[in-house]
Order: C-alpha cells, then sequence, then structure tokens
C-alpha cells in the first residue's frame, strides 16, 4: 500500500485562501483581539471582540471557508485527514485561527459525536447551531477527584429515575465551559456498577449547560492564566436531570464513543502545536536578525545557529510523523491508527514547547512578557501535554505495541 502525504490541486487551492486569510486579516487583529479581554468582565465579549470575531468568521464563510474538520463527509469538503491536518496547521499559527473557520476544539470533536450518535432532535437543536457557529460547547471527562488518565477511573454518577437520568458529581478542565456562548456538554458519566466489565461502565450523555443544579465552581487557571473568555472550568452537578433520551447510542457505550471524538481531537491539536512551532520559529530568526548584542547580530551570537537548525529539522520530523499518523488515520482501521496517534501526541507538542522555549531564550524578557505572544503559546502547549492523555499514558500504548512484536504475552 503507498503511503502518501500530498493535497489534492481543488484542496490545495482551498488552504492557500486560508493561509491568506489567516495573514492578511487574522493575525494583524490578534492583538487587539486579546487587549479586549482585560475590559469589562473577562467571562462576556466586549463589543469589539464581538465585532473582530464575528467580522473574521462572516468573511471566511463568504469565502466559503468554513467547517474544514469535516473529513470524509458530504457535508464538508470531503478533505481526508492528512488534508486536514494542513489546514489544522495553518489554523495553529494564530489563537483565533481554528474559530475563524469554525474549526475550534471542543467544538469539532463533540459535532462528531452528534452528528454521529445523536437524534434527530439533538441535531436540530445543538448541531446545526454548532456547525453554524452560533454558540459553543464543551466536553467534560475529567475529574478533580480520580486519576483521569484512566478514564475507567471516571465516576461521576448518573442513576435513572424515571423518564429521567441524574447526574451528581464534579468535573474540571472542562474547556470552554467559560464561554457565554457555550450551551451544550457532551458528558462523560458512570451508569454500570464495579461488577460489570470495567469498559462498559461508563456511558456519554448531552447536558444543557443551563440544566438546573449545575454550578461553576472556579476557572481552573494555567500558570496563573485563567484563559478567559473560553475558560477551563471546575463544575459541580447536584442532582442535575436530563432526559433519558439525552443519551447517547445506550447505557455502556461511553468508551465506544469517546475513542471515535479522541482520535481526530488529538491529531487536529497536534497540527495546530507544529503551526505554534512554525510561527515561534519565525519569530526567533526575525528577533535573530533584528537585534544587536556585543556588537554581532543575535543569529552569530552562542550557539543561535545550531539552536535555528535543530529547530528546523525537528520541526520538519514532527509534521512527517502526524501526516503518517493521518494517513493510517484514512485507512480505517482505527486499531492500527491508534500507536501513530500516540507518537504524535508525544513528539507534536513537545517540538512546540522547545522551538517556542529557544524563541523565549531569544528575545530575552521581552519573551516571557506580555509584549510577545510567545509567553501565552507556551502555556497552552504545556498544557497539550496533559490533555487528552498525558504523555506517559501514550508511551505507555506506544511501548505495549512494540513490545508485542516481541511477545505472546499480555504486556
Amino acid at each position: 500500500m503507498n503511503m502518501s502525504f500530498t493535497i489534492r490541486e481543488e484542496n490545495a487551492k482551498l488552504l492557500g485562501q486560508v493561509r491568506d486569510l489567516i495573514r492578511d486579516e487574522v493575525m494583524p487583529l490578534e492583538e487587539e483581539y486579546a487587549q479586549e479581554i482585560a475590559k469589562g468582565s473577562r467571562w462576556e465579549y466586549t463589543e469589539r471582540q464581538t465585532e473582530i470575531l464575528e467580522g473574521l468568521k462572516a468573511k471566511a464563510r463568504e469565502k466559503g471557508l468554513w467547517n474544514f474538520w469535516l473529513t470524509d463527509s458530504d457535508k464538508g469538503f470531503g478533505l481526508t485527514t492528512v488534508e486536514y491536518a494542513y489546514f489544522a496547521e495553518e489554523m495553529g499559527k494564530t489563537p483565533l485561527g481554528a474559530e475563524v473557520f469554525n474549526c475550534s476544539a471542543p467544538d469539532t470533536g463533540n459535532m462528531e459525536v452528534l452528528e454521529r450518535y445523536g437524534t434527530e432532535a439533538m441535531k436540530e437543536e445543538w448541531l446545526k447551531p454548532l456547525l453554524d457557529g452560533v454558540i459553543r460547547s464543551a466536553y467534560l471527562m475529567t475529574e478533580p477527584d480520580v486519576a483521569s488518565s484512566d478514564a475507567t477511573n471516571v465516576s461521576m454518577s448518573c442513576v435513572r429515575d424515571g423518564d429521567h437520568y441524574v447526574l451528581n458529581g464534579e468535573k474540571w478542565w472542562s474547556s470552554g465551559a467559560g464561554d457565554p456562548r457555550c450551551k451544550v456538554y457532551i458528558t462523560m458519566v458512570k451508569t454500570g456498577g464495579d461488577e460489570m466489565p470495567k469498559h462498559q461502565r461508563h456511558s456519554m450523555i448531552v447536558v444543557p449547560a443551563d440544566a438546573p443544579g449545575i454550578e461553576v465552581l472556579r476557572a481552573m487557571e494555567v500558570y496563573g492564566h485563567d484563559d478567559a473568555p473560553h475558560g477551563h472550568m471546575h463544575i459541580r452537578f447536584t442532582n442535575v436531570r436530563v432526559p433519558v433520551e439525552n443519551l447517547l447510542v445506550g447505557e455502556g457505550k461511553g468508551f465506544e464513543i469517546s475513542q471515535g471524538r479522541l482520535g481526530p481531537g488529538r491529531i487536529h491539536h497536534c497540527m495546530r502545536a507544529i503551526g505554534q512551532a512554525e510561527i515561534a520559529l519565525e519569530q526567533m530568526c526575525k528577533r535573530a536578525l533584528d537585534r544587536e548584542a556585543f556588537g554581532k547580530k543575535l543569529a552569530q551570537l552562542g550557539a543561535n545557529y545550531d539552536i535555528i537548525a535543530e529547530c528546523r529539522m525537528e520541526i520538519e520530523m514532527a509534521r512527517l510523523l502526524c501526516l503518517k499518523a493521518a494517513w493510517y488515520m484514512d485507512q480505517g482501521d482505527a486499531r492500527a491508527a491508534a500507536p501513530w496517534i500516540s507518537q504524535i501526541k508525544v513528539v507534536a507538542p513537545r517540538t512546540a514547547l522547545k522551538v517556542i522555549d529557544e524563541a523565549v531564550q531569544m528575545y530575552g524578557g521581552a519573551g516571557v512578557s506580555q509584549d510577545t505572544p510567545l509567553a501565552t503559546a507556551w502555556t497552552h502547549v504545556r498544557t497539550l501535554r496533559l490533555a487528552d492523555g498525558p504523555d506517559a499514558v501514550h508511551r505507555r500504548q506506544v511501548a505495549r505495541t512494540e513490545l508485542k512484536k516481541h511477545t505472546q504475552e499480555k504486556v
């Protein structure tokens, strides 16, 4: 079977349009957009923020540059995962990129779940406005009191009571739940007892964000930043009643649904991280050529030539690994793709972090300040080493796959 990382001509043209819109329209506004967050309530959008964001989204829609994430679908552009990877990289070059084209996490994964498993009523109430970019959503899985890196530990109680399920428990790192436009949560819950097989104890349920009994306790901070107005919220559920028909597929199907959701999401995150690394390298090079110390350009001092070269080579290697994982996903065998997805989930954030950190070093004091986007980029990518499974879990999966080649025993 021939492995190809090519992009079809018509989609290459689309990619060029996305690249131009990001460079010409989105990037020039990202700093002004960020400055608006400090004005008024951090958890509401200012008039100017809304004007910037909705204006950019309107431009993207007018050009037909919308919902690229709908890979292998007649509802979108029919992109392969390999092709979408190139789009995700471009969108990762600016904090506003993904939302401008309606390709934001966690919405893309949630929309896939609703499209694949939701009822017609759910699709009308939630999927349609999500596809239109009118509302946002959150995915609630991680919990504060258990090691959620082992998802079989998820413990939020979900007990049937007549025509409803009653939910009790807490979730945290609920990304996007702070956004005032967030209207729906897709939530991992425990419906089966401990006597059941561990991968049949959990279910996925759709919960309106304004359901009685839901309390947002706080915004979790990433190295002291609350990521407003997006937010990663700590949420308590107290006797939250949800109609039985909001359960997706059936009791015990949570893992089946989550694996279908998380695979594509992981590769999207990784390619966006490659985009952030590219921007950091670009900023590093410009700084190295513009700034002087000790009578020389920074590029000519110390090991800076080597640093720049190593960053370029590591980005290229990480991109190729991401594309290989994407290719395996396009073959339709989730089991074969899984170890490759685990590899990129470790490699891409680690590479991006290294490049961003080297760019910070090149900028000196400015690199850790609010005067460059590098410090914020570093915190976001550092978080990615934990999101969708920490590095250690993914390395474990890679190692188990490797060891199985040499033994028949369970490892």
